[in-house]
């Protein structure tokens, strides 16, 4: 145990079920244009596209607003339907926004680290990750909300942890933590920035790469056997 006394949180995957609001929200957008029939199919092309645009962000090879529009574009393509994947994205988020599905034991985590300072650090919709964390039982947790899309930057590169610990008037790396569900982007990140890192990785996925958290759980109530 260490007596970290920020601990940064990324958002989906971490705190929020992600694949639930994606699925909720993709539901929603598809049946407001009467595409319900192969839904199936369409989700799962957009996955496949997702993904790779996604690996593209990080890599830093497009912005985020190229990757909204950009990856109904191509599942439009694909499918060959005549939308605009541009104004499809934007209703798409709308959507997105208002999903609130937690992962198990976040609203008990965070409340329990109360006494600590806590911020977020994620990839995202800066209107969307506000809108979701509003009416989400975890509002009014997190002393800052650092959005890669507000920032112009985003994990892993070391330019978003300037920002926030700026923002947070930081001076101490040592009793920093950043904990999330992706090697590539959460861990990456805090080890590129030299912070210690915790892999939330429920899924018990093997890790395959060069990357080595501080710490590893699959439970996220086991984030508070770590920090003291």
């Amino acid at each position: 145990m260490k007596n970290y006394d920020i601990i940064f949180f990324d958002i989906d995957d971490t705190l929020f079920d992600f694949a639930k609001s994606e699925q909720a929200a993709f539901m929603k957008v598809f049946e407001e244009y009467n595409l319900e029939t192969n839904l199936k199919q369409y989700e799962e092309s957009y996955q496949e596209i997702s993904k790779g645009l996604w690996r593209d962000l990080e890599n830093g090879k497009m912005s985020l607003g190229e990757l909204g529009s950009e990856r109904f574009r191509r599942l439009f393509l694909e499918h060959k339907l005549e939308i605009d994947g541009g104004v499809f994205n934007q209703e798409y988020l709308t959507f997105l926004g208002e999903q609130t599905h937690l992962v198990q034991g976040a609203e008990k985590v965070v409340a329990d680290l109360s006494h600590k300072r806590l911020a977020i650090i994620t990839n995202g919709y800066t209107n969307v990750q506000i809108s979701r964390m509003n009416n989400s039982p975890l509002k009014g947790r997190f002393e800052h909300l650092i959005i890669s899309e507000s920032t112009g930057f985003q994990k892993p590169q070391t330019e978003i942890f300037d920002y926030a610990f700026r923002k947070l008037q930081i001076t101490n790396k040592s009793n920093v933590l950043m904990v999330g569900d992706s090697l590539t982007s959460d861990i990456q990140g805090g080890m590129n920035y030299g912070i210690d890192t915790c892999w939330f990785n429920p899924a018990y996925k093997e890790n395959h790469t060069s990357i080595t958290p501080t710490y590893e759980i699959n439970k996220l109530e086991t984030l508070l056997e770590i920090i003291k």
